[in-house]
C-alpha cells in the first residue's frame, strides 16, 4: 500500500529546530518532502515573489538521512508551496504540514504568518493542511514532548479529512517538566490584536531608523478561545477559513444605496 505523501515547509528556514522535529514525526507517518526557505521567513504572510527569481535546490541537511528529499528555496513559505506543486512534487501531497513554528500563531498572529499562509496556500490548492506552532522562541525548544499530540491530528487529518476550504492552525504550549501538556482543545481564534510602538534611533550617518515592538492585548475573556487554551496547557486547534467574506454583513450591506446618483 502507498504511502500518503507528506509535504513540509515553514518560515524559520528549512535549517530550523521546528521543521526538523517535525520531518522525523512525519517520517513515521507518510513519504515526506520538504520545500522550504533558505532563510527566516517570519512574519511574511502571504506574500509571493514576483519581481525577482526564485531557486530551489535540491540538499542534505541530515548527513544521517542523505535519502530524505529537501530543496532549499529563495522565496517566500508561500512561495515554496507553489513551487513544490507545480515543479518538485511527483504527485499531489495527501498532505502539507507546515512548522513546527517558534512562537505562537494564535489569535491575530494568524495574519501574519509565514507558516499559516504556507498551509492556506496548500488549502487554495484543494490540499489538507495544518500549520504547526510552538509557543517558545528558544532554539533549544521542547519539541519532542509534542510528538504524540502532532502525530495524532496528523493521522486524523490523513484518516478523516479535514473539511474543503479549512486549514488548521495548531498552537502548543511552552512545555517544561512542571508544565506538560494537557490534551488538545478545538477552539475559536482569540480577539486581540498588538499594541505596537516603535523605537526611533539614529545611525552614525544621521539617518533616523525604527525597530517595531509591542505588547499583546488579549480583549477575549473567553473560554472557548485559542489563547484560553495555551494559557491553560492545552494545546489548542482552530479550524480558519481563508474565505474572507463576511456572509453575516451581506444581508445589512444590500440595504445601502449604491446606485451613484
Amino acid at each position: 500500500m502507498q504511502k500518503p505523501l507528506i509535504l513540509i515547509t515553514n518560515d524559520d528556514g528549512i535549517t530550523a529546530p521546528g521543521i526538523r522535529h517535525l520531518i522525523e514525526f512525519a517520517k513515521e507517518i507518510g513519504e515526506v518532502i520538504v520545500v522550504a526557505p533558505d532563510s527566516p521567513q517570519s512574519g511574511m504572510g502571504h506574500a509571493i515573489t514576483i519581481n525577482s527569481t526564485l531557486y530551489a535546490e535540491q540538499i542534505v541537511i541530515d548527513k544521517n538521512n542523505p535519502e530524505q528529499k529537501e530543496f532549499s528555496c529563495s522565496g517566500t513559505p508561500a512561495d515554496c508551496v507553489k513551487i513544490a506543486l507545480q515543479e518538485i512534487l511527483h504527485r499531489k501531497p495527501d498532505l502539507c504540514i507546515s512548522g513546527i513554528n517558534h512562537g505562537s500563531n494564535a489569535s491575530i498572529n494568524v495574519i501574519y504568518s509565514g507558516t499559516m499562509s504556507a498551509a492556506i496556500e496548500a488549502g487554495i490548492e484543494g490540499i489538507p493542511a495544518i500549520g504547526f506552532s510552538l509557543c517558545d522562541f528558544s532554539w533549544e525548544a521542547n519539541f519532542a514532548s509534542a510528538k504524540p499530540y502532532i502525530q495524532q491530528i496528523i493521522k486524523e487529518s490523513l484518516s478523516k479529512g479535514i473539511p474543503s476550504g479549512v486549514v488548521l492552525n495548531v498552537n502548543i504550549p511552552k512545555i517544561t517538566e512542571h508544565t506538560p501538556i494537557k490534551g488538545i482543545k478545538v477552539s475559536r481564534q482569540a480577539k486581540g490584536n498588538w499594541k505596537e510602538k516603535f523605537d526611533k534611533r539614529t545611525s552614525p550617518m544621521g539617518r533616523d531608523y525604527y525597530w517595531l515592538t509591542g505588547v499583546f492585548d488579549l480583549q477575549d475573556k473567553g473560554e472557548d478561545t485559542d489563547q484560553w487554551a495555551l494559557d491553560h496547557g492545552y494545546i489548542s486547534l482552530v479550524p480558519t477559513q481563508f474565505d474572507l467574506t463576511a456572509h453575516h454583513a451581506i444581508q445589512n450591506i444590500n440595504t445601502w444605496e449604491l446606485h451613484a446618483k
